[in-house]
């Protein structure tokens, strides 16, 4: 899944696949805002057919939080 994520916000924030880790924060090290979040996580949300609770939407931090509840939440 990690190395899904790391293309998908490679090219939506233009930026190197290979700087991105699990690590990696969406808003600081990505530079994404909060509409650039919202509307990842819709896409998320369509492609992988799951929703992301709005409490969950606000703790995810990192590509690493991202990842771990697609994990947990994909079928």
């Amino acid at each position: 899944m990690i190395e899904k994520l790391k293309t998908l916000f490679a090219e939506r924030f233009d930026v190197d696949k290979d700087t991105i880790t699990p690590e990696t924060k969406i808003m600081e090290d990505l530079g994404a805002d909060s509409l650039d979040v919202v509307d990842m996580l819709m896409t998320l949300e369509d492609d992988y057919n799951v929703t992301i609770p709005e409490e969950v939407a606000q703790s995810m931090k990192t590509v690493g939080d991202v990842a771990d509840f697609l994990d947990k939440n994909v079928k």
